[in-house]
């Protein structure tokens, strides 16, 4: 078997855990990361130890902080940092982007791809790669340290969408055979980035658990001990209106309960009841900061952008403006200027019909 050259951009628990996957099912396995510190244990040995769903010792090709060396030959990138980094990533990229090498954003958050697209245009690419976004990763995994990771499950049928519709599903069968069995072609981008479900999950119940998160004597388990019968009522209002969103758009998303339901393969009548259920989600521990990206990278890409779009379209959001308020407020933060609102996805301007247009077909566009 040809193994195929992955650059995998970002060493944090999902980067660590998809080099690993990725380097056990045989593939080369370039891993970079902005900070050297990160990855300088990782550097000598090249090697990541992981365990639960996928086990075994790991082998590295190369692992850098130098973006040139990681991507140089590589035949796919996965971009595996927080959405917050996508910009900056995009303009580390600009000079080395091959119009043949497909950058896959996992997860793209909300608007992910529209957002890197734009950002290579601005940094002196003209040309027409292939940026896919996905609505979630694939793993639910922990980076024990630099070395180490463990990788609870993975998801089943993970959305994934792409700039150029007519490219997805040759981008999704050139894929390793682990990631290829996971990966469901969409050709709407309605389905990967209001599809996004980590603002649902994320956003409201660390906000809601903040005593408890920034008490230093205690700790709890985030999904199953965070996500009270309120919360999680309260999280299906929240859905409600990005499902109103999607159907505007004209292409209706699945809840976050019909998500979980097909991701996990959970049972349950309500949402907190497949939470209850979801075995994965009892291991994951809350945070201890409000300063995480269940805030700092959910509310910017995803609430934001999902307010904006909906104030474009004519639809109310009173419980997502809600929860970006409190988020300002408690983090004394301005999260809608910090954003990716459709003005700064060189959107501000357009017609509500011709964005219905972009997210349901993707034409290939200059911002």
């Amino acid at each position: 078997m040809v193994k195929l050259r992955i650059a995998i951009i970002g060493a944090g628990n999902s980067g660590i855990s998809m080099a690993a996957h990725l380097a056990l099912s045989g593939e080369c396995v370039n891993l970079w990361n902005r900070s050297a510190q990160t990855i300088k244990d990782l550097v000598p040995t090249k090697t990541i130890t992981v365990q639960g769903k996928v086990n075994g010792n790991a082998y590295l090709n190369i692992v850098t902080d130098s973006i040139e060396l990681a991507v140089k030959d590589a035949e796919m990138i996965f971009v595996t940092t927080p959405a917050t980094s996508h910009a900056q990533i995009a303009q580390r990229l600009a000079p080395y982007v091959d119009k043949n090498v497909p950058i896959i954003l996992t997860p793209g958050r909300t608007f992910g791809a529209i957002e890197f697209k734009h950002i290579l245009l601005q940094n002196g690419y003209s040309g027409n790669v292939n940026v896919c976004e996905t609505q979630t990763i694939i793993y639910t995994c922990r980076k024990t340290d630099s070395c180490n990771a463990v990788i609870l499950d993975l998801k089943k049928n993970v959305l994934i969408s792409c700039l150029d519709p007519s490219k997805i599903e040759s981008i999704v069968s050139s894929m390793p055979q682990c990631l290829k069995k996971i990966y469901k072609p969409t050709k709407s981008m309605v389905e990967t980035s209001i599809g996004n479900v980590g603002m649902i999950l994320h956003c409201t119940p660390t906000l809601l658990n903040s005593g408890w998160i920034e008490s230093p004597s205690h700790s709890f388990k985030y999904y199953y001990h965070g996500i009270s019968p309120s919360i999680s009522s309260f999280l299906e209002r929240l859905d409600e209106e990005r499902i109103h969103i999607s159907e505007v758009l004209g292409n209706s998303v699945e809840s976050t309960y019909q998500w979980m339901k097909r991701s996990y393969g959970v049972e349950g009548e309500t949402l907190f009841q497949c939470i209850q259920n979801n075995e994965a989600y009892k291991e994951i521990d809350a945070p201890d900061t409000l300063e995480h990206r269940y805030i700092l990278e959910d509310v910017p890409c995803g609430l934001v952008p999902l307010e904006s779009i909906g104030a474009k379209l004519g639809v109310k959001t009173p419980y997502v403006s809600l929860i970006i308020d409190l988020a300002n407020s408690m983090l004394k933060k301005d999260f809608r200027s910090e954003g990716r609102t459709l003005e700064k996805l060189g959107m501000g301007s357009m017609l509500p019909e011709q964005i219905i247009t972009i997210l349901n077909h993707q034409e290939l566009y200059s911002l």
